[in-house]
């Protein structure tokens, strides 16, 4: 899964009206670093549709982080108060901005807590230029705090811009800084080295400047240079990510980057929902048909009961009551249903004094158009079931065992149903 890292430059640098170059890296799940540039934001296409998530470094300079003392309330309640417990810190309007609370880390007690600041219009816009170009998931971090940090020192990176040089200083877990200054190198290690203290520095420095800063550094105590790669910037952006920064575009809310997964799925949604209404219109079609198949075929059947009986004038069921009226017709004529009562016992009776067991039976009952014998204890063995078995099978009857010494003779599937005359 590759993340593309976008390193965005301080708005100071795009005054002139032209799109910033961006500094990127295409990042692999190792670490590797796949492919590096540097591009306008909206001329990276290729390399956000390539990657999986992206992860947007907002200058130092843009962002603002503040140590705000909150009230002992839930993470829900406190972010709905933090509009009113950073308005004193904020100029203009707290509803203009991204405000982003901060993990709670191990130090804190919870009584202070991180609150990164950002324009809102500034960072919607270049959320959803991300989003245009495709991007799958979008997180924002303040590059203040993607910088490697030494127990105990400060770190700092300068890079230098059309609008002079552009400068970023981590001092904590959750506390740095960033602006922009003029292009000279002197004032702008001497201004980082007061910013950070006591604290040992280390200053990050693009390769092609180092050897220029390299006998400044020297003038100032504990101050210590670099070579600027996205490996550091990569491995620090994982651990701020983890848990040590805010992460700004969650805070657009349905604006930001969680709205493109609606438009990623707009088409697919449009096309199962098209998928349903054609099978709903299939299936009510098709209820139609059997319906009307159904109407026709009783209306048939209605017809040929009334031919058959046309003294009938109440017609229900014209199939149960033709059946009823053909059990009626036969019984009066003397004809015995193979599945009847009388039938069934004859036939039993008839298979066993054919195998010489008479005195077996200790009761009959008569259920479901089956027979059923309970043995007296004793009395039959396997061999005389398999006996009687293929006796009545002969006559058309089935004969099986449905507990011990219980036995069940039914009339068999195929036996014909108008039976013999009595």
């Amino acid at each position: 899964m590759t993340t593309l890292y976008i390193r965005y430059p301080a708005r100071a640098a795009a005054d002139g009206g032209a799109a910033p170059a961006c500094h990127f890296a295409l990042v692999g799940d190792g670490g590797n670093v796949m492919q590096q540039g540097a591009s306008p934001l909206g001329n990276l296409a290729d390399q956000v549709a390539s990657a999986r998530r992206v992860v947007l470094l907002l200058a130092a300079a843009d962002v603002t982080l503040l140590h705000v003392p909150v009230p002992p309330l839930s993470n829900a309640r406190l972010k709905a108060a933090l509009p009113a417990l950073v308005e004193d810190q904020v100029l203009g309007d707290p509803a203009d901005c991204v405000l982003a609370l901060a993990p709670l880390t191990a130090t804190q007690d919870g009584s202070n807590r991180t609150v990164a600041v950002v324009q809102r219009s500034w960072l919607d816009v270049l959320v959803k230029t991300l989003v245009a170009q495709g991007a799958q998931s979008v997180s924002a971090l303040p590059a203040q705090l993607c910088l490697p940090l030494a127990p105990g020192g400060a770190s700092a990176a300068v890079v230098q811009t059309d609008a002079g040089l552009e400068l970023t200083l981590r001092k904590g877990q959750q506390d740095g800084m960033g602006l922009t200054v003029g292009p000279q190198p002197e004032a702008a290690l001497q201004m980082l080295r007061a910013l950070a203290g006591d604290a040992p520095l280390t200053v990050y420095l693009p390769a092609a400047l180092l050897e220029q800063y390299q006998p400044l550094a020297a003038t100032l105590s504990h101050v210590e240079l670099e070579t600027d790669r996205w490996e550091h910037w990569v491995s620090a952006a994982k651990s701020a990510k983890g848990g040590q920064a805010p992460d700004l575009a969650a805070g657009l809310g349905a604006s930001g980057a969680q709205s493109r997964a609606w438009q990623r799925w707009r088409w697919p949604l449009r096309l199962a929902l098209l998928a349903v209404v054609v099978n709903l219109a299939g299936m009510n079609i098709e209820w139609l048909r059997m319906k009307r198949e159904e109407r026709e075929l009783r209306e048939s059947m209605v017809q040929i009961f009334r031919a058959a009986y046309p003294k009938e004038t109440v017609i229900r069921d014209p199939a149960a009551q033709m059946r009823m009226n053909i059990a009626a017709a036969k019984a009066g004529s003397g004809e015995v249903n193979a599945d009847e009562f009388t039938a069934i016992a004859a036939a039993f009776g008839e298979a066993l004094a054919a195998s010489g067991k008479r005195d077996v039976v200790a009761s009959l009952e008569y259920r479901e158009r089956s027979l059923v014998i309970k043995l007296k204890p004793n009395t039959a063995d396997a061999a005389t079931l398999q006996q009687l078995q293929g006796a009545l099978s002969a006559r058309g009857l089935q004969l099986a065992e449905t507990a011990a010494g219980v036995w069940q003779v039914k009339a068999g599937a195929n036996t014909n149903a108008a039976g013999s005359k009595a």
